[in-house]
C-alpha cells in the first residue's frame, strides 16, 4: 500500500492550528503516515511563542511524525543548537534530528527515505554562511553529489522565500500579489540554484512554500529523464486569504514501479519550465564548464593548459588516455601527436603546460621522442637513488618535518600539506609501497592509522587515507587528511565524480574492520600493473587499477579533497610552499595534539 503523506506551507509557530486541522484531516481521510512541513517553521511572533515551545518541550504532543525544513525565525539558534547537541543527533543523520517526540528537523540538505519514499531536501534560503535558517554552498554541493546515486527521488523539499526569487517557473511575484498564479511561461523570478537543483535532481513532486499562496502546476518533462515532475506550491498556516496550506498526497515508491508506471506522461504535460532559462546561461554554463567540475576536480585548464599546434588548448583527458568521453562535444583539441608522445613516455607536464616543475624527482622523459627512441626501463638501483626525499638515510630528507619515529614508520608533515594536520605515513625502508610488509610491519601501520583517526576525531574531523601504488613512487607514503567529520558522506560521491570525469571507475568495497579491507588491498595489488586506493572514515575501500601505460594522476587524491573542502587552490602543493620557521612550528603544533594517541610514545 502506498503511504499516506501530508504535505505542510509555513506552519510560522501556529502549530495549534495546524496540528488540529492536521487530526481533522485525519478523521476523514486518513490515517497519513507523516507530514512534511516546508517553509518557515518557527514563529515570526513572540505571540506564538509559549504555544509553540508546548511542543518543542513535550507538553503538547505532536500527532504524526513531522519533519520541517523552515529554520528559522524566534528563538530558532537556541532550540536546534540543543538539537544539535543531543547525544542520539550525533552522527551522520539525513533522516532528521529529533526535537521532541515526533517533531525532526531536517538540517541543511540531505536524502533519505521514508516509508519507502525517496525525500531529498534543502534547508533554509540561500546565504554564503552556514547560519541557521540559510543553506550553503556546501549543502548545495551535497545535494549535487547526491543526485548522482542511482534511482528517482520521489520528493524534494525546497523553501523558495519569497522577496528573493527564489520560486520556481510559472509563479511570480505578481502571483503572490495578486493571490492568482502568474503564466506558467514566465520564468523571470526562478532562483537559478534551486532551479539548477531541481533539474539536476529530477525529484517526481517538488514541493515549497513561503509564496502565500497554493499552486500546483501542471507536470513537466524532465531533460534527460523519461519520468515527470510536478510542483506544488503550498501557502502559510493562518493565511488571510485562506488559501490551501495542507495537501494531501499517497504516491506509490518510485522503486517500486515498474518502467512503463514511473514514465507515464499525464494530460497536459508540458516542456521543462527550467530550460526557457537555458538561453540567458548557457553562454556562461559553457565558459565556466571546467571551473563547475572543480568544486570536486582540480583540473582548471584554462591555468594548465598548453595551445596545440592550431592554438586550441590539448585535452588532458585525450593526452592521458586516447580518448574522451566528451567526444566531439569536447571544447578541447584531441591531438594525436601530443598523445603519442604521452605513450612514448613522455612526462605529461611537458606536453600539457609545456614544462615539467617537478626537477629531479621526475622519472619520466623532458624531450619529444620519435618513432625509433624507446622508452627503457627503470632500474632497481635508480629507484633506490641516495637523493630521495624519504629515506632517513638520505642527505635530501628534511627532518625538521618528522613528527613521530617507530620501528618500521614514521610520520612527517609533507612539502606543502593540504591542510595543517595532512599527515605522511612513511616506511623507513626502502619501500615502492606499503602493501608489501611484513607482520610487524603491518601491525605498526595499523596502529599509526588508529592514533591518527583518534587524534583527528579529537577535533571534530575524520581521517581519509589514500596511496598511489605505482612504478613512478620510488618510496611509499601514505597519506593522512582530516576532514570535518560534517563533510564524510560526501566522499565516496565526490570520489566517483572526480574519477568518472578522467575515465574511470572505482571499485567500492565496505569493511567493518580495517584489517579485512587491507587483507583485500593486498589481494588487489598486481606489481605489474599499479593500483590506487582511499580508505574512507567507514571503512569504505576505493580503487583503481592502473592499466598498462596508464598515466594516472599522481596527486589525483589530494586535489579531490582539495576540492571537497573548498581549497582548490592548495591542489597542487607547490601553491603551498610555507618557509622552514613556518614549517617548524606546524610540526610542534601536531605534535603537542599528537602525543596522546603517538603509539611511539
Amino acid at each position: 500500500m502506498a503511504p499516506r503523506i501530508l504535505l505542510c506551507g509555513d506552519p510560522l509557530g501556529r502549530l495549534n492550528q495546524l496540528f488540529k486541522r492536521v487530526q481533522s484531516v485525519s478523521k476523514s481521510a486518513g490515517p497519513f503516515d507523516a507530514l512534511l512541513c516546508v517553509g518557515q517553521f518557527f514563529p515570526d511572533s513572540p505571540d506564538l511563542l509559549d504555544e509553540f515551545l508546548d511542543y518543542v518541550e513535550g507538553r503538547a504532543q505532536v500527532p504524526i511524525p513531522t519533519y520541517f525544513t523552515g529554520d528559522y525565525g524566534i528563538t530558532a539558534p537556541k532550540i536546534l543548537s540543543a538539537t544539535s547537541k543531543k547525544a542520539e543527533n550525533q552522527g551522520f543523520k539525513m533522516d532528521g534530528l529529533e526535537v521532541s517526540p515526533n517533531l525532526f528537523w531536517l538540517r541543511g540538505s540531505g536524502k533519505f527515505t521514508l516509508h519507502g519514499l525517496s525525500i531529498t531536501y534543502l534547508s533554509g534560503r540561500q546565504s554564503s554562511d552556514s547560519q541557521f535558517g540559510k543553506y550553503s554552498e556546501d549543502d548545495v554541493d551535497a545535494l549535487r553529489a547526491l543526485a548522482e546515486e542511482p534511482g528517482v527521488v520521489d520528493l524534494f523539499l525546497t523553501y523558495p522565500f519569497l522577496y528573493t526569487n527564489e520560486w520556481p517557473a510559472g509563479v511570480t511575484k505578481r502571483a503572490v500579489d495578486s493571490d492568482v498564479p502568474a503564466d506558467v511561461s514566465d520564468s523571470s523570478c526562478c532562483d537559478l540554484t534551486v532551479s539548477e537543483l531541481v533539474k539536476e535532481v529530477k525529484p517526481r513532486y517538488h514541493i515549497a512554500g513561503s509564496m502565500g499562496v497554493f499552486y500546483a502546476r501542471e507536470p513537466y518533462l524532465n531533460v534527460d529523464s523519461s519520468h515527470v515532475t510536478r510542483f506544488l506550491g503550498l501557502a502559510q498556516v493562518g493565511n488571510k486569504n485562506k488559501q490551501k496550506f495542507l495537501h494531501a498526497l499517497s504516491p506509490t515508491p518510485s522503486s517500486t514501479m515498474s518502467p512503463s508506471e514511473l514514465n507515464a506522461k499525464p494530460p497536459k504535460t508540458t516542456l521543462c519550465p527550467y530550460t526557457l532559462q537555458e538561453g540567458a546561461t548557457e553562454s556562461k554554463k559553457r565558459s565556466n564548464e571546467d571551473d563547475s567540475d572543480s568544486q570536486y576536480w582540480r583540473y582548471d585548464v584554462s591555468k594548465r593548459q598548453k595551445n596545440g599546434p592550431d592554438g586550441e588548448k590539448l585535452c588532458f583527458k585525450f593526452v592521458c588516455s586516447g580518448s574522451c568521453p566528451r567526444g566531439e562535444s569536447c571544447h578541447f583539441q584531441h591531438n594525436a601527436e601530443a598523445r603519442e608522445q604521452c605513450r612514448r613516455g613522455v612526462c605529461l607536464d611537458l606536453i600539457i603546460k609545456g614544462k615539467c616543475e617537478k626537477g629531479p624527482e621526475c622519472s619520466y622523459k623532458h624531450e619529444f621522442q620519435d618513432e625509433s627512441v624507446q622508452r627503457k626501463p627503470r632500474s632497481d638501483n635508480a629507484n633506490r637513488s641516495r637523493e630521495c626525499w624519504f629515506c632517513l638515510s638520505s642527505p635530501s630528507v628534511e627532518s625538521h618535518l618528522i613528527v613521530s619515529v617507530g620501528e618500521s614508520f614514521y610520520c612527517a608533515l609533507p612539502k606543502g600539506s593540504l591542510v595543517e594536520d595532512h599527515i605522511l605515513i612513511i616506511p623507513i625502508e626502502h619501500l615502492p609501497n606499503t602493501l608489501v610488509l611484513s607482520p610487524e610491519g603491518e601491525s605498526e601501520l595499523s596502529r599509526y592509522q588508529n592514533g591518527l583517526r583518534n587524534c583527528y576525531k579529537s577535533q571534530g574531523n575524520d581521517a581519509v587515507f589514500f596511496e598511489l601504488v605505482s612504478k613512478r613512487v620510488s618510496h611509499a607514503n601514505l597519506q593522512a587528511v582530516p576532514v570535518p567529520a560534517s563533510r564524510a558522506r560526501l566522499l565516496p560521491n565526490i570520489f566517483s565524480l572526480a574519477a568518472e570525469k578522467l575515465g574511470f571507475k572505482l571499485v567500492t568495497k565496505k569493511f567493518n574492520d580495517s584489517s579485512e579491507g587491507r587483507k583485500y588491498l593486498q589481494k588487489e595489488y598486481n606489481e605489474a600493473l599499479g593500483l590506487f586506493y582511499v580508505v574512507l572514515p567507514d571503512g569504505t575501500v576505493l580503487t583503481h587499477t592502473l592499466e598498462e601505460n596508464e598515466v594516472f594522476p599522481a596527486q589525483f587524491g589530494r586535489e579531490v579533497l582539495a576540492g571537497l573542502l573548498k581549497i582548490p587552490d592548495r591542489a597542487d602543493w607547490r601553491n603551498c610552499k610555507i618557509s622552514q620557521e613556518e614549517e617548524a612550528k606546524l610540526v610542534e603544533d601536531f605534535k603537542k595534539q599528537f602525543q596522546e594517541f603517538d603509539p611511539c610514545q
